[in-house]
């Protein structure tokens, strides 16, 4: 009996534990997105304005940089996030995934999916008989 409740806490450990992981996931997803709509902000701030220098903060520091450079970095920042989000969704399915089959439910229909290259879909509208 203490056997089994040990093995139903471990279980209930393991659980909590990959929810936890999830729930990480999604709230730095969140701040993410959130970064990179600020360095969207940014650009199109600077795409805006007519000056050669405008100033930048990085991290905590407060800059003066040409507006081209200050764009390039914004630009830069935002590719990183994206790639950060894109790693962290793809991350996330595996483990919702993991979380669903700890508890014993089904894994979710369609969630492993990927979207069709190119090449696929030229050979499917081939097959269909449309033009490309």
């Amino acid at each position: 009996m203490a056997n089994d409740q040990q093995k139903l806490l471990e279980h209930l450990e393991q659980v909590e534990h990959k929810a936890g992981e999830i729930l990480t996931d999604r709230e730095e997803l969140i701040a993410l997105d959130k970064q990179r709509n600020y360095d969207r902000v940014g650009m199109r701030a600077l795409e805006k304005q007519s000056c050669d220098k405008t100033w930048i903060t990085v991290g905590p520091l407060l800059l003066k940089m040409s507006s081209k450079a200050a764009i390039e970095l914004l630009e830069k920042d935002q590719r990183e996030c994206s790639n950060t989000i894109n790693k962290i969704r793809s991350d996330l399915k595996i483990k919702v995934n993991e979380l669903r089959d700890l508890e014993l439910i089904p894994p979710v229909p369609g969630l492993m999916l990927t979207p069709m290259s190119y090449k696929e879909m030229d050979a499917m509208n081939q097959v269909l008989g449309r033009s490309v």
